[in-house]
């Protein structure tokens, strides 16, 4: 049987890549959504290469995005976010990327989901994974979102327009609560490693934090090497599945970790000297502190767009672990300045505490992105015959 095909957007936002779909081409049976995803992908691949399919062989680029009209008022476009298994079948609609994010407002301006008027634009996107608000703004180029500029992300190669991303109210988005435990500190009890001290802090999405030294580690190594390390990824896995049942996301570990994205573990330490992925070195004076973070299984090559909003929150909440080893500060406003595997992420978030009750305002960083191509996404029947057999029943009933 030939191969189907729908329309479909390559993008990349920030640091990572993802498909990109109109609601109105994929079907109203949202229980056909991950066949299609996973044979876009070209997952499951036991080689965890992805070269059937679009993927790239790594979390960061294993990523499907939907938009479609805003079902609220106070927002402009419905955006909802898709994390594809590289080696395994799963589809995790949990939480939203915060890279990916920026590429929502420009897509939904290209598209004609929004009319820009200026030289400016500005998208509210309704997140439909954590029902939460992000405002998007950037500058427009005769028409169309601006891909030019003069603004290097950390982890991107070309310089690229700025685009602005204001998380609004981003606490609670996986659990409910911006402090899940209602602490700023728990002692998890951990096969292999004993009590140890950890934050859970969910703001845009869930994240677990340790000190370093806990895993052995320095904090500033880099993530091919702590892949590799494979008693190090088991404990910091075994710390997500533990946290995620303490934040209430679960009741047992194993259904912990059978959602991937529903939580993810990171580690810090003061900071440092760090050599990057280019080979640079970063020097302490630079940053705050150290930061790594897991996600889906493998150490992030710079920072996940949304753990690094919990990592910025939990840096404002005093008594975090974050918090413990962040440069001080008399002035809460001043930008947070990350040291990750790529550089430095520069982030600020309005955190109020009245009353020893923390309330996270908003939280802003800078993405840059642009549409890699446009036309068709390749599937072969042979990966997706429940949606074949939806067309089939559409076409029946059209007669």
């Amino acid at each position: 049987m030939k191969q189907l095909k729908i329309p479909a957007v390559f993008m990349r936002g920030g640091t990572s890549n993802a498909i990109v779909f109109k609601e109105q081409d994929l079907p109203e049976d949202r229980s056909l959504w991950p066949e299609i995803f996973l044979a876009a992908h070209g997952s499951p691949d036991p080689f965890g290469r992805q070269l059937n399919g679009m993927g790239g062989g790594i979390s960061s680029l294993s990523k499907v995005c939907v938009v479609g009209p805003s079902s609220r008022e106070d927002a402009d476009i419905d955006y909802t976010f898709a994390q594809i298994g590289v080696r395994n079948e799963t589809v995790s609609l949990n939480g939203n990327c915060g890279n990916m994010s920026g590429a929502m407002g420009p897509f939904a301006v290209d598209e004609g989901f929004v009319t820009a008027d200026g030289d400016m634009a500005k998208v509210r996107i309704h997140n439909t994974n954590t029902n939460k608000i992000i405002v998007s703004q950037f500058d427009m180029d005769e028409g169309f979102a601006g891909i030019d500029g003069d603004y290097l992300m950390p982890g991107v190669a070309d310089l690229g327009n700025k685009v602005r991303l204001d998380f609004m109210d981003p606490g609670g988005a996986g659990t409910g609560k911006l402090l899940p435990t209602g602490n700023v500190m728990d002692t998890l009890n951990v096969p292999g490693l004993g009590e140890i001290e950890v934050s859970i802090v969910d703001a845009a999405n869930p994240a677990v934090f340790v000190d370093a030294p806990v895993l052995g580690l320095v904090g500033t190594e880099l993530p091919a090497d702590i892949d590799a390390m494979t008693d190090v990824m088991a404990k910091l896995e075994a710390i997500r599945c533990h946290a995620g049942v303490l934040a209430g996301l679960a009741e047992t570990v194993e259904e912990v970790a059978a959602k991937p994205t529903a939580i993810s573990p990171g580690f810090v330490a003061p900071a440092q000297d760090s050599k990057i992925l280019t080979g640079e070195t970063i020097s302490a004076e630079e940053g705050d502190f150290v930061c790594r973070i897991v996600s889906s299984g493998n150490v992030h090559r710079a920072l996940p767009g949304t753990r690094s909003i919990s990592t910025a929150v939990a840096t404002r909440i005093t008594g975090t672990v974050v918090n413990r080893v962040a440069r001080r500060t008399n002035d809460p406003t001043e930008d947070i300045r990350i040291i990750q595997p790529s550089g430095v992420l520069v982030i600020a978030a309005d955190v109020e505490n009245k009353d020893d009750k923390f309330h996270a305002k908003s939280v802003t960083f800078y993405r840059t992105q642009r549409r890699l191509f446009e036309g068709n996404v390749f599937l072969p029947a042979s990966k997706v015959p429940n949606f074949i057999r939806y067309q089939e029943e559409l076409g029946a009933a059209a007669e």
